[in-house]
């Protein structure tokens, strides 16, 4: 659903790439927590050298600043999953606006998608809604499901209280707090066989 607080006046602004200082609208939607700004910089400078080229999986999508931030810096493509389809509807308009074709939109619960055919993805934003308390059985499922590439990339938003308890081979890489928000990047390195 995308994190910390960051929205003014239903519009966020995308910070880097080819789409730099477009707008995307938010619709007002309860719950929905746009991804700060200043979050999205810190991110995706940790991610710039392997944002190029990357297929990415943006997991309750929300808004889809994180997917679209994505797109703008050279990922080859983004599926964003977004449950509510007022939301999941204002999020394909921004990408139609933006020429975004590399962005597809599945207005599905985020457990019911991954329980579909897998495809493994470099790059995963999985940013729950923090009440639902999802982060476990998405991470399972993502792990145990084929959605991961072997050396994939998992950005993990959650109360700054509480770690969420996620697979035991996600190495924590960078991690960082923006008011009562914890947000991380992992790496997945499965043991050698």
């Amino acid at each position: 659903m995308n994190g910390a607080r960051g929205a003014s006046a239903g519009r966020i602004r995308i910070i880097g790439g080819s789409l730099r200082n477009s707008r995307i609208e938010v619709p007002d939607a309860p719950g929905l927590r746009p991804t700060a700004e200043r979050v999205r910089e810190t991110l995706f400078n940790w991610l710039a050298p392997v944002i190029e080229g990357a297929h990415c999986l943006d997991l309750c999508a929300g808004t889809g600043a994180l997917g679209i931030e994505a797109l703008s810096r050279g990922a080859a493509a983004v599926q964003f999953v977004e449950r509510d389809a007022r939301t999941a509807r204002a999020l394909g308009d921004n990408l139609s606006r933006l020429k975004a074709s590399a962005g597809r939109v599945s207005v599905q619960d985020a457990a019911q998608f991954l329980q579909g055919a897998p495809q493994p993805h470099d790059l995963v934003f999985l940013d729950p809604p923090f009440a639902l308390q999802l982060w476990s059985p998405l991470a399972q499922q993502l792990e145990q499901g084929g959605w991961l590439a072997a050396r994939a990339w998992i950005y993990v938003e959650s109360p700054r209280r509480g770690t969420p308890e996620l697979p035991a081979h996600w190495q924590l890489h960078r991690e960082g707090h923006a008011g009562e928000v914890r947000f991380a990047l992992y790496r997945r390195a499965l043991p050698l066989s």
